[in-house]
């Protein structure tokens, strides 16, 4: 803006700039404002969701724990409901330990294979996929037990899943490939009960 010219010409001038450009400003302050509302609403949707799933989660495992055997299409209504959450693959852990007590193996296989289908998280996917290949050793499934194993690629479980794969052969009736399952576990960082099995080996 030029100094030399007279305040009233300023003002002029600020009028001719407000009614060529007033409208786009309200406008753009309206959908600045409007987006700011919109944002905030939708994370408090998102919240308001995680708390109600979290809610709903401890009422149907609390179900779950107090009342097995008939709280199972409870749980598996919550996991069908919840989907996209991350409290459906905790529903289904839980659901699935519950059935392997209940000796409904096949039932707690497909749940387990529900969660690894369903999760990337790297805490859980190495639970699911070393307690399917329990399940499947349990139902006498030595090969698909192994195979299972072979899938768990999180370097903090390698010691436990050779342990594991030790149990499998031992259980299959291969001796010698469990005690070397069980040598690879102690190199790795094994479990304080594996000396134990390797002493009863060697008996």
């Amino acid at each position: 803006m030029d100094v030399n010219i007279t305040e009233e010409q300023q003002v002029e001038q600020i009028k001719a700039w407000w009614k060529e450009n007033g409208k786009a400003v309200v406008l753009g302050a309206v959908i600045g404002l409007g987006g700011l509302w919109g944002w905030r609403y939708y994370q408090g949707e998102i919240q308001a969701a995680k708390e109600q799933a979290s809610e709903a989660y401890t009422q149907v495992i609390t179900s779950l724990e107090t009342n097995p055997e008939t709280s199972v299409a409870l749980v598996q209504g919550f996991i069908t409901e919840h989907e996209d959450s991350q409290y459906s693959v905790l529903a289904a852990l839980q659901l699935a330990k519950s059935l392997v007590e209940q000796e409904k193996l096949d039932a707690a296989a497909e749940q387990l294979n529900w969660v690894i289908t369903h999760t990337q998280d790297e805490a859980i996917l190495p639970i699911a996929q070393t307690r399917l290949a329990r399940v499947h050793a349990q139902m006498t499934q030595y090969d698909t037990a192994l195979a299972e194993l072979d899938k768990v690629t999180a370097e903090s479980w390698q010691a436990k899943v050779a342990e594991l794969r030790g149990d499998i052969l031992l259980e299959k009736g291969e001796t010698l490939a469990a005690r070397e399952a069980y040598v690879q576990s102690q190199q790795l960082g094994a479990s304080p009960a594996l000396q134990i099995k390797l002493d009863d080996l060697a008996q």
